[in-house]
């Protein structure tokens, strides 16, 4: 159960080098062997600091995943507001590193309800902005959004990237750079296409803006 109390400074370089060595632990031994001391030991730090920052394990759990989760949706907002937000949030989600962590999350989860809930607030989160973007460009395209439904599209999307990781992590190899290809070519042809008729639709006054940009500079108002 997590903590509602938090001692320790949240800027101090020894809670960033905890939270680091939890990171690196997850993603070369798995959730299941992180501890207390193995993660003072990687981070070259004594044991009695981990509780030091963190009263229970849920709260460094917590901390190191919300911490990621913002990087995540600083990263996403950039990959929103560019010239192919599709194929830049494609770039996001096919990431290994960062889709290998989310799973380790995910797989901690299922025994730890504080960490499960924090993934599904984060999860809406990231899946809500994308859907944004990827129903202005089908809808920009004329693709039918009622028999393709934009969230559907976001979830088989995610559903793949996570797909290629974990069997890249098994050494599992066929079909991934054909599917890579696919999606690359069918997310390129649909910003190329959004492009075309932005141009169009701006050669009145000059302007041309990417649907990425509009939904960006929207959601900061």
């Amino acid at each position: 159960m997590a903590s509602n109390r938090r001692i320790g400074a949240e800027d101090s370089e020894t809670r960033t080098a905890l939270l680091d060595a939890t990171e690196q632990l997850m993603l070369e031994d798995g959730y299941a062997a992180v501890s207390s001391r193995r993660i003072a030991r990687k981070a070259g730090l004594k044991p009695q600091l981990v509780h030091y920052y963190f009263r229970t394990m849920d709260d460094l759990f917590l901390a190191a995943f919300r911490r990621r989760a913002e990087e995540g949706l600083e990263r996403q907002t950039k990959a929103i507001g560019s010239a192919q937000p599709l194929r830049a949030l494609w770039a996001l989600s096919d990431d290994s590193r960062g889709t290998a962590l989310t799973m380790e999350f995910a797989a901690l989860a299922n025994h730890r309800k504080s960490i499960r809930s924090e993934i599904a607030r984060y999860g809406e989160l990231f899946r809500t902005r994308q859907t944004a973007v990827l129903t202005e460009v089908m809808e920009e395209n004329g693709i039918d959004t009622e028999l393709f439904p934009p969230v559907m599209v976001m979830v088989a999307i995610t559903g793949v990237s996570q797909i290629l990781v974990m069997e890249d992590a098994l050494g599992m190899t066929a079909g991934h750079a054909e599917t890579r290809d696919v999606v690359e070519r069918c997310l390129g042809q649909l910003e190329k296409a959004t492009g075309a008729a932005g141009r169009r639709k701006g050669a009145g006054d000059g302007s041309t803006v990417s649907p990425g940009r509009r939904i960006a500079k929207a959601s900061t108002r």
